[in-house]
């Protein structure tokens, strides 16, 4: 049995007063990388993600202009972030379907995270031992 890694959202406190009406908490966002699944909270927004779906994850950028918060282009991108720094990017094999007003196609997921290096790792150790099993 591998124990559930547990990673907190970046979260600017200048930008803290924007996210407030989804939740958007410190306490309300946070992403868990378990044996088998990537569970994403994220304030209101709630999604669970099999491992064997991610295909990529890399640190990246989250422009300025998309702004912070919940944020879909309706056209495959997805952004959770509370800061435009410390970004981290994942990429699914196919696109996953999300609620966010409406259901939408996820297949690049962006995330801001306190310590992405770390993320970025422990997710590629899971979705490589998960790749190596099947």
């Amino acid at each position: 049995m591998t124990a559930r890694k547990r990673f907190e959202f970046a979260m600017s406190p200048m930008w803290r007063p924007l996210l407030f009406p989804i939740r958007a908490t410190e306490e309300r966002s946070v992403i868990e990388v378990d044996a088998d699944e990537l569970h994403v909270s994220f304030g209101i927004f709630d999604y669970h993600f099999p491992l064997d779906a991610v295909e990529d994850v890399k640190l990246s950028d989250w422009p300025i202009w998309a702004g912070v918060g919940a944020r879909t282009n309706f056209r495959g991108v997805v952004g959770l972030v509370g800061t435009y720094v410390n970004v981290v990017e994942i990429t699914f094999k196919e696109p996953q379907r999300v609620r966010m007003l409406v259901r939408v196609p996820c297949k690049r997921l962006f995330v801001s995270v306190e310590d992405p290096h770390e993320f970025v790792a422990a997710l590629r150790r899971k979705v490589t031992v998960e790749a190596k099993a099947a």
